[in-house]
Order: C-alpha cells, then structure tokens, then sequence
C-alpha cells in the first residue's frame, strides 16, 4: 500500500487534514499513475491518512480502491484479493514496455490467428501458472526499482512467480487486435499475459488498452470518477463522506461474528473469548453488541475467538459521535 500521509498539502492555502475513516472505489482515469490519483482524492477529503491497494499502469484505467484512515490497515485484504479485467491487445508487435507506450522491439506475423485456435489456446491459460514478472514492473531487486533498471537500458534476470488465471474469455478478434476478460489472482501482470498468449500463437503482442473491473468484493459499476468526487466536495455538507465505504466491506468474504457487551469488552483488550458458533473456523470479522465493526479474529480448533487485528480509531469515532 502506498502511504501518503507525508504527502504535501496543495493549493495556496495550507490544508486541514482530518481523520477520514473508509474506502472509496475509485475509477482511475488514463494517464494518472495510481499515486496520483491517490492525492487528488486525499486532498478532496483533507484525509490524515490514505493509500491504495494494488497499482494501476498511467496506460491503464479502472477500479482503484483507496482507503482512508482506519481503512488502510485492511489495505492487505485487497492485495490479496482476485482481481478482473477487460484487455485489448495488439497482434503482431512487442514493444520494450509490453504495452503501446514502449517502442517496438519485434514485428512477427500475425495473420494464422484466428478466433478458434486463440479460444482453444487461451484454455492453456487457465489454472495455476508460473509467470516471470516484466522488467518494466514496481518490484525490488538488489533495492532497486526493476523499471528503474530498465530505463537504463539493464536486463536481470528475474524469477517467475506462482499466479492463477481463474478465468479468461475472448470477447473480440477483429484483425490485429483481440480483446479479453480475465480473472486472476494477485500478481498477475495482464502485460507479461498477453504477451505470453501471443507467443504460444507464433507471434508476439502488446497491450493497448486495459481497464480493472474488479477487485475482491468491489465492482466498476460502483465506482466514483475524480470528478464525481469533485463535485460533492463542492455541494459539501457531508455529500462526499456519503461516498465512503464502511471499511469491513473489504473483508465481507469473511463470516461475521455478533459479540455480546462483555466479549466485545475482553477482545478489545486484546482476551481470547469463547466462540458463539463452533462451526466457524479461521479468520473471521468481529462485531459489538450494537453491531460496530471491532477488527479480525481467529476462530480455532478449540472453541475460542482470538483477536488479530482490532480497530480502536473507528471506536473512537464511534464514540465521539455518541
């Protein structure tokens, strides 16, 4: 997660920052980066504390959760969360980025890929894959940026990583192009696939267009632009904190767990309590008796709740507005 509580105030005037506490789904537009579009919904809200969970190329555009305050210590659910998107690449062409922002480094024929053999080849896509992460990419190696490498002209050899294609469907071919919808696990560079689909074909690709349409339990549909976000600052009277997701949606996946007054009063103090339900087991989301968020817990073997990771700054404000 990107942490951008030292980030600068903008504008002439300085700025208030305040505790914010939530998750907006952002829909990041082209040429952004992930960070910036970050510090433009920051500012809008004057949030003390933000980041965003997982991120988006300029080039690409799409659903980019952002959470604020509290939110931000759930920021690892959504790294880990399966991811969907819609991808246009570009038959015949790889360029140095793996996307049409690089030059062209190889031009190979293109012309017998056809609808049937890409659907038969894409099959071969689908499961458990080993992928070796793009040279133009965020990761760490010797401390250094591999894109950072790159831009010098460097080429290190990089290890491939476990991924998992849950899904992945041909939505178009027309001539050069062929655009695809693809769910897959976490780490998945939709650049080194495509690229990887277009060499098991005989040929190379790039991508040229690519939009993040999904990320755990949060969909595009529900996604607010910057602009959006804009204009309810501008109407005011709370009309922006209404965009706000509760920060336990990003972990609705996980079975939920009402505590009574005392049990909810042991966990958060950091007491192992007895289970309400023996048949949930493993991580699990922990509610009150007036049914607020209290953190993460650990449901196991022997009958007992433990807390994982609890949430006193939404207890706080809780309280403050009792």
């Amino acid at each position: 997660m990107t942490d951008a509580r030292s980030g600068r105030p903008g504008g002439r005037e300085r700025t208030v920052w305040r505790d914010v506490h939530g998750i907006v789904a952002l829909d990041k537009p082209v040429g952004l980066t992930s960070n910036q579009a970050l510090q433009r919904a920051r500012r809008l809200f004057r949030a003390r504390k933000a980041g965003h969970t997982g991120s988006l190329d300029p080039l690409a555009s799409g659903l980019l959760p952002l959470c604020f305050g509290e939110a931000t210590r759930l920021s690892s659910q959504l790294l880990e969360a399966a991811k969907a998107y819609e991808v246009t690449g570009r038959l015949g062409q790889r360029t140095e980025t793996g996307d049409a922002e690089g030059a062209i480094v190889e031009e190979l024929a293109w012309g017998h890929v056809d609808r049937p053999s890409l659907v038969a080849c894409l099959q071969d896509f689908v499961g458990p894959l080993e992928q070796v992460p793009p040279m133009y990419s965020a990761l760490k190696q010797n401390g250094r940026r591999l894109y950072e490498l790159a831009r010098r002209g460097q080429q290190v050899a990089r290890q491939a990583r476990p991924i998992k294609i849950h899904a992945i469907e041909l939505s178009a071919l027309d001539g050069t192009d062929f655009s695809l919808s693809v769910r897959c696990s976490k780490g998945t560079y939709i650049r080194t696939l495509i690229e990887d689909i277009a060499r098991s074909m005989g040929s190379c690709a790039h991508v040229t267009c690519l939009r993040r349409t999904a990320v755990g339990p949060f969909r595009i549909e529900d996604a607010l632009t910057l602009e959006a976000l804009r204009r309810a600052a501008e109407v005011g009277d709370g009309a922006l904190e209404r965009h706000l997701i509760a920060p336990d949606e990003a972990v609705s996946n996980l079975p939920a767990v009402a505590l009574d007054a005392d049990a909810a009063r042991r966990v958060r103090h950091g007491q192992a309590v007895p289970s309400v339900d023996p048949e949930i087991s493993g991580q699990i989301r922990l509610y009150d008796e007036r049914h607020n968020f209290i953190g993460l817990g650990e449901a196991d073997a022997t009958g007992q709740i433990a807390p994982r990771r609890l949430f006193p700054g939404l207890q706080a404000a809780v309280a403050g507005r009792d």
